[in-house]
């Protein structure tokens, strides 16, 4: 044990808040077999996206019977695919007895936190007119990050503080990802991943898609949906309603 006579005189942790980023498994009803193996499929869609990542449960869409919710079952298998499952959003009380039992955490359901800092908020000062959060991009509050060249294969940029702006192609292979926006003045042939830390408003920007992968705030699409539309154009990709859209970009 540490002689605490020489240690300084300071705590040994501080707590800080940390705006983290998670993906949302939405369950409709659960059953090992079928589990295991839409989720082996979803990541053969994109490995690298699950590789080590945190998951949380959404129960709000759930319709099986709670007897057959089996949580420890559920972290076993993401487990096996190197997925942690680290909480449960939403649920009746007896899905999140469950869930506790199995040492989850409980988060609320998706809009109930946002619906209790607004109704704070509207106690504590007056009320002001809001933009419409779906149609204006969310302030990152930080400098953007200019990348001058092309982005090559197997590389990865990073814009943790902002928008991340790349004058040239983002070639299959490479990955770019940002707090705020991605702006690519050029084919978007990789993976492109906005708003890391949860900001919904995040948007990505590209001269033409063909990307292998593009999220925001945690939700995503591959290479198969975007073919459907938009593809090999240029575009924009937003967030509304929990739904990832792309549009054209309107040219002058």
């Amino acid at each position: 044990m540490p002689d605490s006579t020489n240690q300084p005189d300071q705590p040994c942790f501080k707590l800080k808040s940390a705006n983290i980023s998670l993906t949302a498994l939405e369950l409709q009803y659960f059953d090992a077999q079928d589990f295991e193996q839409a989720l082996r499929e979803k990541i053969n869609q994109a490995p690298g996206f699950f590789k080590d990542g945190p998951l949380i449960i959404s129960l709000e869409k759930y319709e099986g019977l709670d007897s057959e919710l089996d949580f420890f079952q559920i972290i076993g298998i993401c487990r096996r695919h190197k997925i942690h499952v680290v909480g449960v959003r939403g649920g009746n009380d007896d899905q999140r007895r469950l869930a506790r039992h199995a040492s989850l955490a409980l988060f609320p359901a998706a809009g109930q936190r946002q619906v209790d800092r607004q109704e704070a908020e509207a106690a504590a000062e007056p009320p002001v007119a809001a933009a419409d959060s779906a149609e204006t991009p969310q302030d990152t509050g930080g400098e953007a990050k200019v990348v001058l060249h092309p982005v090559r294969s197997g590389q990865q940029i990073f814009a943790p503080d902002g928008d991340l702006v790349i004058l040239g192609p983002v070639q299959a292979g490479a990955e770019v990802l940002a707090k705020g926006s991605i702006h690519v003045y050029g084919p978007l042939r990789g993976r492109a991943l906005a708003g890391v830390r949860g900001q919904a408003g995040a948007r990505i920007f590209c001269q033409s898609l063909e990307a292998e992968l593009v999220s925001i705030a945690g939700h995503y699409k591959i290479s198969e949906d975007l073919q459907e539309n938009g593809w090999k154009t240029a575009v924009q990709v937003q967030l509304k309603d929990d739904l990832l859209v792309v549009s054209p970009l309107e040219k002058n």
